[in-house]
């Protein structure tokens, strides 16, 4: 075995795996070594320490020797093991964290506990997150929904700049004229009109702590659709009370730090919520943003999906927004809402423009989710 191949091992392993030192580390080798140990044998060597320097050095170093995928990641088990709630307390220590959704996540589960000295850094910080997130995704939100909107939503009496000329003709062949040699048209085929919101999208938002980077993304998302005048789009946060958050889709941090992470959750009267605010049936698309963990009134939850479901809505249960794949759900839930014929799986931020576009285009979610290969869940 090489001397770097001895080196990584030692690195993966710890010291305690050469108490003996026959593995020597130098330069950036003891460097990581020294990160690594303060992090991931913390009882023995004591953590990284209470005082801000030590913290401090620390995510300065990390930060030499890894990337930033995995400095995002060894901040976040900082974080998980060794309670260090302190990173996101300090203005200076926050700002010199790389930022990611679940440093967001974890900065609006603790939005209540920040001084007012972190609270501007806080936003700084959530602010280039979702400005990063945003111009990732705007535009392949944009065009998949405008798409689906073109094929889908048509005008029966559109005005002349509105005619479908190709599928007018197509749908009206059969009216041909030999002896004019032209089509009479019975029927004109129109696009909807522009201006008009063709299709009303309702973001039902699970904010119990599990969901907190579905949290991040469902706003992102939300903001892009409200900007857009084709679509009607409403976002809704719940727990066991019920926050309609739209007013805020102009400015995804406003409505991040509008929701609060923690907490029960009482889909049921969400569900009811939701309810109010679906004018045409047929043309509302209702997005439930859930791991289904009820703790309300189960069978009136599911008698409330049904009706929507029944009354025309098209209603999709996501277990997350994310891109770490399907949390803990609670799988009788799921298998119920499959019964009522309410789709129920997890969806990657990539994917979901894509989801918008068959629900928007009336397409079997069922069958979509098998194209993209996503896993339905059902118990």
């Amino acid at each position: 075995m090489t001397n770097l191949s001895l080196e990584r091992w030692r690195l993966i392993l710890g010291q305690t795996a050469d108490p003996e030192t026959a593995v020597p580390l130098k330069g950036d080798a003891a460097g990581m070594d020294r990160v690594l140990e303060a992090l991931y044998d913390a009882d023995r060597k004591g953590g990284l320490g209470r005082s801000s320097p030590n913290i401090n050095r620390w995510l300065g170093d990390i930060r030499r020797f890894f990337p930033a995928p995995v400095v995002q990641l060894m901040q976040r088990d900082a974080l998980d093991r060794l309670g260090l709630a302190q990173l996101l307390l300090e203005p200076e220590l926050l700002a010199s964290v790389e930022p990611d959704v679940h440093l967001v996540g974890a900065l609006l589960s603790l939005q209540k506990a920040l001084p007012a000295k972190t609270r501007d850094t806080a936003r700084q910080v959530v602010r280039r997150v979702v400005d990063e997130l945003e111009r990732l995704l705007r535009l392949p939100l944009q065009a998949a929904v405008q798409q689906a909107l073109h094929r889908s939503v048509r005008n029966r009496r559109p005005r002349p700049n509105e005619i479908d000329w190709p599928r007018t003709i197509y749908q009206n062949l059969k009216h041909y004229q030999p002896g004019l040699k032209a089509i009479i048209p019975e029927r004109l085929a129109g696009y909807g009109r522009k201006g008009r919101a063709m299709r009303h999208i309702i973001l039902l938002l699970d904010q119990s702590g599990s969901m907190a980077g579905s949290v991040v993304y469902t706003a992102v998302f939300g903001a892009v659709l409200a900007s857009m005048r084709s679509v009607e789009t409403q976002l809704v946060a719940f727990d066991t009370a019920v926050v309609d958050l739209s007013a805020h889709l102009h400015d995804p941090v406003d409505l991040l730090f509008g929701t609060q992470l923690g907490g029960g959750t009482d889909i049921h009267k969400a569900l009811a919520y939701a309810q109010t605010l679906v004018q045409v049936p047929q043309d509302t698309i209702l997005v439930l943003i859930s791991d289904l963990y009820e703790g309300g009134n189960r069978d009136e939850m599911l008698k409330k999906a049904h009706a929507l479901r029944q009354a025309g809505v098209t209603l999709v249960a996501l277990l997350a927004l994310s891109d770490e794949g399907a949390p803990g759900y609670d799988h009788d839930n799921a298998a119920a809402l499959s019964a009522l014929d309410i789709p129920a799986f997890a969806c990657t931020p990539q994917v979901f423009p894509d989801l918008m576009a068959a629900a928007i285009a009336r397409q079997d979610l069922r069958e979509w989710a098998g194209r993209h290969e996503i896993a339905l869940q059902v118990g």
